[in-house]
């Protein structure tokens, strides 16, 4: 009877808690001063039993979008119960909501709802939204501080709710489960055409990626080797349009030459074989930038 009332109260206190006790952060600090490290500080002040990672803080300053597109392109690799941080923030101070997102996947995201969840929401689902009580949830020494909220809220919080300090309803009230969105060209088919965005690019190659992916290929029978007209637009701007071969690698092609191919995440790609194709034609990513693509006539 002592060992099935432990067992229930493990099971009850893990059900609880749900987290692992990893965090991983994100922002667009840059590692040029101590802002990263103030908010591992502050997460080991929290516990030392933490582990702590980084996705990347060389987000674009101010780059509310990319951000929502490297959660996306991450968290769906950590184990459940991982917390993230995201601190891309422009809003600082101001009315935005500081929140904590639980996903379907069992994931949780502590960061501004400022349209960094557009993407992950979308993608693994919302099974519960919090706000931030900061009357709890803050770092009691710096309340006159309105500028480092990575630092003194989302770094506290994330920290408290990672080590178990504090349960998922502790963070503070439940909102509605919907978030703040920025729209963009959601992957589909119309008619003969291929429509998506271009979310990011492989900024190391100058590869341009969209968020089209196999699928929907496979439903208008695109297989290795058929040839692709691609058009590229900024907002209603024509950037890019050419053809190209749909092929499984760079070396499929000559150097310099164009092709289309499944990237990582097995999304449709393209590329300049030795080359930036970002760099030839001046292409960016993000909301504002529109694809579409369609079979080649021969």
């Amino acid at each position: 009877m002592r060992y099935l009332l432990l067992l229930i109260l493990s099971v009850t206190i893990k059900g609880a808690f749900s987290q692992n006790g990893i965090v991983v952060f994100q922002s667009d600090f840059g590692l040029k001063d101590g802002a990263v490290a103030a908010m591992k500080g502050v997460a080991n002040s929290v516990s030392g039993n933490l582990k702590l990672y980084d996705l990347t803080h060389e987000i674009p300053t101010y780059n509310i979008w990319e951000a929502a597109y490297r959660l996306e392109q991450t968290v769906r690799y950590w184990p459940a119960g991982t917390v993230f941080v995201s601190v891309v923030d422009p809003g600082v101070g101001t009315e935005r909501k500081s929140v904590v997102l639980k996903t379907k996947s069992g994931h949780f995201v502590v960061t501004p709802d400022n349209g960094t969840l557009t993407l992950v929401a979308a993608s693994l689902g919302i099974d519960t939204l919090r706000e931030i009580d900061e009357a709890v949830n803050r770092r009691k020494d710096e309340r006159q501080s309105y500028t480092f909220h990575g630092r003194d809220v989302y770094a506290y919080t994330a920290a408290r709710l990672a080590a178990g300090v504090i349960r998922f309803n502790q963070v503070g009230k439940q909102l509605p489960n919907t978030v703040v969105n920025i729209p963009y060209q959601k992957a589909g088919t119309e008619g003969s055409l291929l429509k998506g965005t271009i979310p990011i690019l492989d900024v190391q190659y100058g590869n341009i990626w969209t968020n089209i992916d196999r699928e929907l290929l496979k439903s208008m029978n695109v297989q290795y080797g058929t040839k692709l007209q691609v058009t590229i637009f900024y907002k209603d701007s024509l950037t890019y349009e050419g053809r190209m071969p749909f092929v499984p690698t760079f070396g499929s092609v000559e150097e310099g030459e164009p092709l289309a191919y499944l990237n990582s995440l097995l999304q449709l790609s393209f590329a300049l074989n030795m080359e930036s194709f970002a760099d030839r034609y001046h292409i960016k990513s993000g909301a504002d930038w529109k694809v579409v693509v369609k079979v080649a006539e021969k």
